[in-house]
């Protein structure tokens, strides 16, 4: 019979090595996703059964005897010989499968953000469509095991089987610390494993404990030996942090529980406690049903104003019970030297945090990120695009040209394409970040650039995503996972967008050259075409700044963050962990964004596809593939040939449905300085940007291979002219529809991923409406104040 998997959660506080934990106990085969409901990020993987994990990481990098005071289980094979005379090999380690959650990075279970709000849901059983472990795993650095042990108060609370992991354990010694494991163990009243995950030392130690405490194969464990008692992972502890805290409160707190209990409502002690200290997440709203909402609230905000009478408000009462029971359980236990050990960390900190050289490292640090995302991926993305190119051409000399060759080249390999094309930047990207945070320097980095990105409403940790998106929004907005707070993450993310992105340089660059004048000044030192360039990569990240307030004042409200970070120490990146969440975060563009960018980049081309005939264009195409095969062709009737097919090819996107909209359009571009035409090269570029240039040349009879570059398309742009022969392309329309890219969400693909970072449609929404009304507006304004200096 084939049991259900039990499932075990790991928490703990960010910067303890949980992911390195999970990777070593699950290996790099690991689930990514959402909760329900919630932009949160959850991983899950099976883990290692022990008999495997000691053939695939022996502890050969031992660090300091890890999980030595835990008791010894020997694999142990037993034969037997069964009916069919064949040997029957079992083994004693053959258990019950079990699932790692590896809930998000917390400091506490108080709810004030949403990653904790999810740890406590999940642990509490209150995630819809999501099981409650059964037994948690809490990890916490050797060297600061004090200050981590408020989490675990916290968590011993719920009631479930918990096992407490000492961490980066070969730090202890260096540090100058000593712990007394056993003794700790026992005023804990929980298991004590000590681990170096990074080095998989203590990892099978970690696997037995368990595997005890989800009571898979109890009967196959050793007893605990008679030197050294090891309490099992079990119910709460006699004696916990809570009992410390004021009479007032357990009272009304206890009142509380029993009229919940009364109407029907099962709600554990720790989310009384929870409700009646801080909801700042809701939990209120998650865990009460409406039918008794308004009667709680009011008994809620009665005991509170009780308890605000008593003297007794706010968390502060809580962590002082909490650091009490935790001085108490440690007192004796944990020893540091009477002389502090100056570490490395201290003196790599005195210049990287550094008022002037701190920043100078800083912006030396983001110039390299910035260049590889824009350079190293360069080579990559050309060699993908040349494979798409290759595709399409080897799809074109199977099929005879129609519909169906030109949906599979036009549509599907172009679709695949435009997903495909952003990895490059991506992997670059998290690969960066995933070495910032696993060394330690990210949080120096948020450190650095705070005091700036706080008087723009923001948090220095979204320094490095806004910067990122310079080269491509999509790992920006992907990188504001870093950022904890929900509101700095959420502004981020919105204002992320209107980075001026590669894809935009090649509009600046057609209509720079073809349509501002060649000046130079200061002896040719400078140049006009070059301000003008550098104004429009510019005016993104100036608007931003009023935008990130207005949002700020108006769509996140609310008391500004605390900015609160730990600067741990500085270590080597584990490499499995780096390319495990590079990997993680490649599956999830493409699984999630990727489908949804595929998806529109057909449904356009469906659009300039259809509803006009494209025989003769068909029936050309076949010719020209001819001639292009013959022994003798003549290049002039091929060139003659061409010609006719692209003029044809304009007739036809004129008229299809794309075409269509964009006439449609035409009242509503008209006060930007824009014809239809140009309306209609807009909307084909909606899944990306730089698909204005190719629609350009297709539009005046170029072909859709033209480039920012081509002299012909510009000098068909300069001869097109309005109904009474004025020219559409004039200066003030050039740095219109440069304003307008410089600041419209025209990128799908942008779109779906912050579809996907908020797990909402409202947000790519708005983002879309804000950011095309701003352009609109600001290419309005921007064409008729041209117009009258001119």
């Amino acid at each position: 019979m084939k049991h259900t998997p039990a499932t075990v959660a790991l928490i703990g506080n960010p910067n303890t090595g949980k992911s390195s934990l999970f990777n070593a106990l699950c290996g790099s085969k690991a689930r990514v996703g959402n909760y329900p409901g919630v932009t949160v990020e959850h991983k899950t993987g099976r883990m290692i059964p022990l008999a495997q994990s000691e053939l695939t990481y022996p502890d050969r990098n031992a660090c300091t005897e890890p999980g030595d005071h835990l008791p010894k289980l020997e694999a142990t094979r037993s034969t037997t010989q069964p009916s069919n005379g064949e040997n029957h090999v079992s083994n004693a380690n053959e258990s019950r499968e079990i699932d790692i959650v590896d809930l998000p990075g917390t400091y506490s279970l108080a709810a004030r953000s949403a990653d904790e709000a999810v740890s406590v849901d999940v642990l509490s059983g209150n995630m819809p469509g999501v099981r409650r472990p059964d037994a948690v795993v809490v990890i916490v650095d050797a060297t600061n095991i004090e200050r981590n042990l408020y989490l675990f108060s916290q968590v011993i609370e719920l009631g479930l089987p918990t096992i407490l992991v000492l961490n980066m354990w070969d730090r202890v010694e260096p540090s100058g610390i000593t712990v007394d494991i056993p003794n700790l163990s026992r005023g804990l009243g929980v298991p004590i494993v000590s681990t170096c995950a990074s080095k998989r030392s203590g990892i099978d130690q970690l696997r037995r404990e368990i595997y005890r405490a989800v009571g898979t194969t109890a009967s196959l464990l050793p007893e605990p030996s008679s030197s050294v008692e090891v309490k099992p992972a079990g119910p709460i502890p006699s004696e916990v942090a809570c009992d410390g805290f004021p009479e007032a409160f357990r009272t009304e707190a206890e009142s509380l529980a029993n009229w919940l209990r009364s109407v029907g409502v099962t709600v554990d002690p720790f989310q009384v406690q929870r409700l009646l200290i801080d909801d700042a997440a809701g939990l209120s709203h998650r865990v009460i049903p409406q039918a008794v909402t308004k009667s709680f609230t009011e008994r809620l905000t009665a005991a509170k104003n009780r308890l605000t009478d008593a003297g007794v408000s706010g968390p502060l009462f809580e962590t002082r019970a909490r650091y009490g029971w935790i001085k108490k359980k440690t007192s004796g236990l944990i020893n540091r030297s009477v002389t502090p050990v100056k570490s490395n960390s201290d003196w790599i900190d005195r210049w990287l945090t550094h008022r002037w050289f701190g920043l100078l490292f800083f912006v030396a640090v983001m110039f390299l990120v910035f260049q590889s995302i824009t350079l190293v991926a360069s080579w990559p993305m050309a060699w993908i695009d040349e494979a798409q190119n290759w595709l399409g051409a080897t799809v074109e000399g199977f099929l005879a040209p129609g519909p169906l060759r030109s949906l599979l080249v036009d549509g599907v390999i172009a679709g695949v394409g435009s997903v495909i094309i952003f990895l490059p930047q991506i992997a670059i990207l998290f690969l960066f970040i995933a070495i910032l945070e696993d060394c330690g320097y990210m949080s120096r980095a948020a450190f650095v650039m705070d005091k700036f990105m706080f008087s723009i409403g923001m948090s220095g940790k979204s320094f490095l995503p806004l910067m990122s998106s310079f080269a491509c929004a999509i790992p920006g907005i992907m990188a504001t996972r870093t950022i904890d707070n929900r509101k700095d993450r959420m502004v981020t993310l919105l204002v992320a967008p209107l980075m001026s992105c590669s894809a935009r340089l090649p509009v600046y660059v057609l209509m720079v050259s073809a349509f501002v004048p060649d000046l130079r000044y200061a002896g040719s030192w400078l140049s006009l075409q070059g301000c003008v360039l550098f104004a429009m990569q510019s005016l993104g990240a100036l608007v931003a700044i009023p935008v990130a307030w207005l949002l700020k004042r108006f769509c996140f409200r609310g008391e500004t963050s605390t900015f609160i970070m730990e600067l741990s120490s500085y270590k080597w990146p584990s490499w499995r962990v780096i390319v495990a969440r590079v990997w993680e975060r490649i599956l999830s563009f493409i699984s999630r964004a990727g489908t949804l960018i595929f998806i529109t980049s057909v449904l356009v081309w469906a659009a300039a596809y259809f509803p006009m005939s494209h025989a003769t264009v068909d029936k050309s195409l076949t010719e020209l593939e001819a001639l292009r095969l013959a022994p003798e062709s003549n290049s002039e009737t091929i060139a003659q040939l061409e010609d006719s097919i692209n003029r044809e090819r304009s007739r036809l996107i004129e008229g299809s449905y794309l075409g269509i909209a964009g006439h449609t359009l035409e009242p509503i571009v008209k006060p930007l300085g824009w014809d239809g035409r140009i309306g209609i090269a807009v909307l084909a570029s909606f899944p990306a940007r730089e698909v204005i240039i190719a629609t350009l040349g297709t539009i005046y009879a170029l072909g859709g291979e033209a480039s920012e570059e081509h002299d012909g398309l510009k000098s068909q742009m300069r001869a097109a002219t309005w109904p009474d022969g004025t020219p559409v392309f004039t200066l003030a329309t050039a740095i219109s529809i440069m304003v307008f890219f410089a600041l419209c969400a025209q990128c799908v693909s942008t779109l779906m991923t912050i579809r996907r970072e908020t797990n909402s449609w409202r947000w790519p929404i708005f983002s879309f409406v804000y950011m095309t009304t701003l352009a609109y507006l600001g290419a309005m304004l921007t064409y008729h104040l041209v117009k009258l200096w001119l």
